[in-house]
């Protein structure tokens, strides 16, 4: 079996990835994410929320309530999978700004990463993925462990529930997630 993977990212976002108000990830990178910086290195990965770094000025809605970093042994709630339809690395500001109504990231965050330096990536440069979420008919859980912990995007977890993918809904229909990848089409072939 090849491995299962979790993407790391704030709870309140996955939320709005969960409720279909957010469908496109923009991330520049984590500390750990080795020289070559961050990349969408899977097309395919379960949403792993975070508690750590949800501050709620960071985002333009949804509850962005403080919470301790989670503990070994408390228990992770996996509720949603992703498919990354496409993902490119922009320089472009103007069709970084373009993607303003897939997102909840505040405008403020989303210019001071898109200006970050460092890890492999240069200023002036964003990460983008457009992905299609599905939820798992049954919440998925299982213990927290450090393994998942420090600041970096993509974590090995444990084998997911059989037939968990046939289970799944998406949470956007197909015809109206073909509409939003057209509408970013500029974006798509960059």
């Amino acid at each position: 079996m090849s491995d299962v993977i979790g993407f790391k990212e704030w709870q309140v976002v996955c939320d709005a990835l969960a409720s279909g108000r957010q469908t496109v990830i923009l991330r520049k990178g984590g500390i750990h994410e080795g020289r070559a910086g961050f990349s969408f290195a899977h097309e395919s990965f379960f949403l792993f929320p975070t508690r750590f770094h949800a501050q709620g000025n960071h985002v333009t809605e949804g509850a962005a309530e403080p919470m301790p970093e989670w503990q070994p042994g408390d228990t992770v709630r996996i509720t949603h999978h992703a498919k990354a339809l496409w993902a490119r690395t922009l320089t472009d500001w103007n069709q970084v700004d373009a993607l303003t109504p897939y997102h909840i990231y505040a405008p403020e965050l989303v210019r001071e990463r898109f200006d970050w330096e460092g890890k492999g990536m240069t200023s002036g440069s964003i990460h983008v993925a457009l992905l299609q979420v599905s939820q798992l008919a049954e919440p998925w859980e299982f213990p927290y462990a450090g393994k998942y912990g420090g600041c970096r995007s993509w974590v090995n977890l444990p084998a997911p529930p059989e037939n968990w993918e046939k289970a799944s809904t998406p949470v956007i229909d197909s015809s109206t997630m073909s509409h939003i990848d057209m509408t970013l089409g500029q974006i798509r072939a960059h």
